[in-house]
C-alpha cells in the first residue's frame, strides 16, 4: 500500500546516507559469510571468460539498467572484455551480441523482470551462462541462473520504499567489487590501464617510461676522459642540461648544469684543466623503463632534480636504456 498523504517528511540527508552504508556493511557482511563462496564461483567464472577470449554482458532494466552500464564500463576500463545489451532491444534482434561461451549478467532486485524472464528461454540455445544479481534467491530469475549473488537490502532510502536507492548501491557496489576482483586475476597492470585511458589524467600518470625517455642518439653520454669543453658540448648538443658519464657501455655517473656551476664556483679557470671522471656525481639517481610517470615524478620532487637515468633493472650496475627529462613528464 502507498503511503497516505499523512506520511512522515523524509529523512534527513543524514539518515538517507546512513540507511545506504548500512546497506552496504551488510552486504560486506555476506561477502565475508555465506556469500563468500558463491562470489569466488562467479569471479573465477568471469576471469575463465576474459581468458578464453568471451565476453560478460551486462542487462537490465530501469535504475538497475544504469547500474548494469556502469558496471559494464568498469569492468572494460580494468581488463575484463564487457558491453550493456538492454534486455528489450536484445528481444528484437540484438541478441547476435551474445555468442556461445559468454556470460549474460542479469541485474533485477525482484528477480522477475519481465523483459528478463522472456530472455530465458533463449539462453541455453547460445551456449550462454546467467549469472544473477536479485534481492530475491527464491524468483523465477534466480532460479534459471547458474549463480546468484544476493544484494537484498532491509530498507530503501526512499522514504515510500519505492525507489530503487540502497539496493541499487549495493548492486554497484558488488560489481565494483567483481570488475576489480576479476582484474587482479587476469593480472591487470598499470601500463594495461593507461593503455584504455590515453586521454585521462590517470592514464597519463601511468604511462610508463620506456615510451617518455629519450633513447640511442638522444642520450648524452661522454667518456671519462672527456675535457670540460667537450662536457659543455654535449650537454648543450642533447639539450637535457645533463650528460651521462659511460665506459664500455658502463655508467660512472653524471654531470649537470648545476653540477658544473658549482665546479666553476670552486675552481673558477682551473675548472678548464679537469676531466669528466675527475668531476663526475657518481651516484646518478636511476629508475627502471617498467616503471611509471607518476613514480618518476615523486622521484624528481623527492631528491630535487630534473632528469632521471633510465637503466635495464633500475640500478646504476645495469646497462643506460634512456634518460627521462622532468620536461618529458610535465609535457
Amino acid at each position: 500500500m502507498l503511503p497516505s498523504s499523512s506520511s512522515p517528511a523524509l529523512h534527513c540527508p543524514s539518515e538517507l546516507v546512513r540507511i545506504e552504508a548500512e546497506a552496504l556493511e551488510q552486504l560486506a557482511c555476506r561477502l565475508e559469510g555465506p556469500q563468500h563462496q558463491a562470489f569466488e564461483r562467479v569471479a573465477s567464472l568471469l576471469a575463465e571468460t576474459a581468458r578464453e577470449g568471451h565476453h560478460v554482458v551486462l542487462t537490465g532494466v530501469g535504475k538497475s539498467g544504469l547500474i548494469a552500464r556502469k558496471i559494464a564500463a568498469t569492468m572494460l576500463s580494468t581488463g575484463t572484455p564487457a558491453q550493456f545489451l538492454h534486455p528489450t532491444e536484445a528481444l528484437h534482434g540484438d541478441l547476435g551480441t551474445l555468442q556461445s561461451g559468454d556470460v549474460l549478467l542479469a541485474l533485477s532486485y525482484s528477480g522477475y523482470t519481465e523483459e528478463l524472464l522472456r530472455l530465458l528461454p533463449v539462453l541455453p540455445r547460445l551456449g550462454v551462462t546467467l549469472v544473477s544479481f536479485t534481492g530475491a534467491l527464491d524468483s523465477t530469475l534466480a532460479k534459471a541462473s547458474a549463480h546468484v549473488l544476493d544484494v537484498h537490502v532491509a530498507r530503501e532510502a526512499c522514504n515510500l520504499q519505492l525507489a530503487p536507492t540502497a539496493s541499487t548501491t549495493v548492486m554497484l557496489a558488488l560489481g565494483d567489487a567483481l570488475a576489480i576482483v576479476v582484474s587482479g586475476r587476469l593480472n591487470f597492470q598499470p601500463r594495461d590501464f593507461a593503455e584504455l585511458h590515453p586521454g585521462g589524467q590517470l592514464g597519463k600518470r601511468l604511462v610508463t617510461l620506456d615510451l617518455l625517455m629519450h633513447t640511442g642518439d638522444a642520450v648524452p653520454s661522454v667518456a671519462p676522459s672527456a675535457t670540460l669543453p667537450e662536457i659543455i658540448h654535449e650537454m648543450s648538443t642533447k639539450r637535457l642540461g645533463m650528460t651521462t658519464v659511460q665506459s664500455d657501455g658502463r655508467l660512472l655517473g653524471i654531470l649537470s648544469d648545476g653540477d658544473l656551476r658549482r665546479l666553476f664556483a670552486r675552481s673558477g679557470p682551473d675548472a678548464f684543466h679537469r676531466t669528466a671522471l675527475e668531476i663526475l656525481n657518481p651516484s646518478p639517481r636511476t629508475i627502471s623503463p617498467a616503471r611509471v610517470a607518476g613514480d618518476a615524478l615523486a622521484l624528481m620532487e623527492e631528491h630535487k632534480i630534473t632528469a632521471l637515468i633510465v637503466t635495464a633493472d633500475g640500478t646504476s650496475s645495469s646497462p643506460v636504456l634512456g634518460v627521462l627529462h622532468l620536461h618529458d613528464i610535465l609535457s
